[in-house]
Formats: structure tokens, C-alpha cells, sequence
């Protein structure tokens, strides 16, 4: 009862934080409208892979160094903001275009799989706020006392949640009454990806 007690408000915070619409939430959204069921779960288990690295390192304490290390955090804010603006780049240049194209103006394909789980992993990689949650999430539910079973199931609880979040978002909006919204607005969704990419880079940049 008393570990049912301390994960409670831990599950509930993460999956707050991971349902409500962000980059990575949105970026998946994005893929499963435009390419598909399988492409948009590839780019969510990158999300999920980015969500795992964070845990394991603030899990082993490695959190507090890099957040003591202040240039770290700002690279990684660099990095995280510059990656969203390109992402918003892309989105603004795809609804310009009455048809998509890739770089060399064809029609544009579908990305691979590989491609689609890095794009993934490096948006929640490059988005320092992850590191933040996750200290908040610890802190929420280990203590002085704490069972030695609580990190395992903090970290192993979380990560099936975010399994089931971002795989839910993927399958949502990969249906064909979405597809078809999406075939229909492509324009004008891709314009709203844009802005918001554009949005979550400049906050990045420009957060302290």
C-alpha cells in the first residue's frame, strides 16, 4: 500500500505531462496523418527511447552533474531549439507547396523507418525540460526510506506509460477518417505544425 501510495502521484504527473500536446506529441500527430500507422508508432518509439535515456540517467544521479555543468544545458537548449525551427522550416516549406517535395523537388517519399525513430529520439533528446520532469517525477516518489523496488517501478511504470500514450497518438491519428482530414487541409495543417515548431525552437532558445 505504501509503494501504491508513492507511485500514484508520480504515474499521474508523468502521464499529465507526456498527453498534453508538446513537439514530440505533435511531430507523431503529424507523421501518422501523413505516412501511416507503422511510420508514425517508428518515430513514437523514438520518443520513447529519448524518454528512457532521461530516466536511466537521472535514475544513476548523472542528471545532477549535467545540470550543474550550466554550458551543458544550454548546448543541449541550442541544439533543441535550432532542431524545432529546422522541423518548423520543413513544415512551412511543405504547406507552401501545393504538392510536398523533398529536397531535390520531387514528389516527396515517405522517410524510412530508421530516420523516422532518430527524428524521434532527437526531440526528446535535445529537449532539456525532459531531464527536469524526470527529477520532478524522482523526487515525487523516492525518499530517505523509500522501498528498493520504487526506482524500478517508477522508471518501468512511466515507460509503459509512455508506450501506451504515444503508440495511442500514433494509431488515433493514423485512421482514414484523419488521413483523409489531413489529405484534404494539408496546407493549412502543415501551417499549424510550423507556427508551432516555431513556437516550442524560440521559447527553447530564449528559456534561462
Amino acid at each position: 500500500m505504501e509503494i501504491l501510495l508513492a507511485l500514484l502521484p508520480v504515474y499521474a504527473a508523468y502521464l499529465l505531462g507526456t498527453a498534453s500536446p508538446g513537439p514530440s506529441n505533435m511531430a507523431i500527430m503529424g507523421v501518422a496523418m501523413s505516412q501511416g500507422r507503422v511510420p508514425a508508432l517508428m518515430l513514437a518509439a523514438g520518443v520513447i527511447s529519448g524518454s528512457l535515456f532521461w530516466a536511466m540517467l537521472v535514475a544513476t544521479g548523472l542528471s545532477t552533474l549535467l545540470l550543474a555543468w550550466a554550458q551543458a544545458v544550454t548546448v543541449i537548449k541550442i541544439v533543441g531549439g535550432l532542431y524545432l525551427l529546422w522541423l518548423a522550416f520543413k513544415a512551412a516549406r511543405s504547406a507552401s507547396q501545393s504538392r510536398p517535395l523533398n529536397e531535390g523537388g520531387a514528389i516527396a517519399m515517405p522517410l524510412p523507418y530508421h530516420a523516422l525513430y532518430r527524428r524521434g529520439l532527437l526531440l526528446h533528446l535535445s529537449n532539456p525540460k525532459a531531464i527536469m520532469v524526470w527529477m520532478a517525477i524522482m523526487s515525487l516518489g523516492i525518499h530517505a526510506d523509500a522501498s528498493p523496488w520504487l526506482l524500478p517501478m517508477i522508471v518501468g511504470g512511466c515507460a509503459l506509460l509512455g508506450i501506451v500514450v504515444f503508440s495511442s497518438y500514433a494509431l488515433l491519428f493514423s485512421t482514414r477518417v484523419m488521413s483523409r482530414g489531413y489529405q484534404k487541409c494539408r496546407r493549412g495543417i502543415e501551417g499549424v505544425f510550423a507556427l508551432f515548431f516555431t513556437a516550442a525552437g524560440i521559447k527553447l532558445l530564449s528559456s534561462r
